[in-house]
């Protein structure tokens, strides 16, 4: 099969208009019309990402975040980064990002995050005009939780040694969680209003973590790497694809890398 049906099924799961004006989503690199026959998803386009793909050969990686945010100012091969570019090109590996898109789309990033927290009742929490697609989600526990008792949960549940909790209680109960995967804090608030009483988001930063505890709210930050979750969920998306329209792929699995850039000491 060629790399172009592949893309063009993943447009019509997470369509290209749900994503973020700004954010460089879709084909970074490589030949649309290139056949392929192994495809690795990733949640980072990283150089040991890049160099497990050649050793597996690879010939289409299909990742959450965009490989090019910034362009490049030179090809200097000396950097890593740039030889990271000339050995996808050398090896013919196909490089595609859906990245806010994904987290917009109906059964896509950020309802593959609310399903792990077991939450109910799911819709998006910021929604678009059809509401069922849109900016986070919001659903409850079966069961309601302590701050501590659920933190302890997330904590477990995308195997991170901390979680960052931002909480005036660490034994208030806990029913409606608000989700946003990645860089949510900006967001607070939009979970405030929906009335959550937590809400599950990562790269919280100092000055807006004292105005959620002025606000008697709850975060629980598990890393901005809680989105890996994705790597294994979009590997069934392909594999259903794959039997759906007939592909001829001869394997589809997730990167074995962890591109978690923090160590916890």
């Amino acid at each position: 099969m060629k790399a172009k049906e592949l893309i063009a099924r993943i447009e019509a799961y997470a369509p290209r208009e749900l994503a973020w004006e700004r954010d460089p989503i879709g084909l970074q690199l490589g030949d649309p019309e290139q056949e392929i026959q192994t495809v690795m998803t990733a949640l980072d386009v990283r150089p040991e990402v890049v160099q497990e793909a050649i050793e597996k050969h690879v010939d289409f990686i299909f990742a959450h975040h965009p490989m090019i945010f910034r362009p490049a100012k030179n090809l200097d091969l000396s950097v890593p980064q740039n030889r990271m570019y000339a050995d996808l090109i050398k090896h013919d590996i196909v490089v595609y990002a859906a990245h806010t898109n994904l987290d917009a789309a109906a059964g896509g990033m950020n309802d593959w995050l609310a399903s792990a927290l077991q939450l109910e009742q799911v819709k998006p929490l910021i929604p678009n005009s059809d509401g069922q697609t849109g900016l986070g989600r919001i659903g409850e526990l079966a069961t309601p939780q302590t701050v501590a008792d659920y933190a302890t949960f997330v904590r477990d549940l995308f195997q991170v040694a901390h979680v960052r909790v931002i909480a005036n209680d660490m034994n208030r109960q806990l029913k409606r969680i608000a989700v946003l995967g990645g860089d949510g804090g900006s967001e607070y608030p939009a979970a405030l209003a929906a009335g959550a009483d937590a809400y599950v988001t990562a790269d919280f930063y100092y000055h807006t973590a004292h105005d959620v505890l002025a606000d008697d709210f709850v975060v629980i930050d598990p890393d901005h790497h809680m989105e890996a979750i994705a790597k294994d969920r979009l590997v069934d998306l392909v594999k259903t694809w794959q039997t759906e329209n007939g592909w001829q792929l001869t394997d589809v699995f997730a990167s074995a890398q962890n591109t978690d850039p923090y160590t916890y000491i």
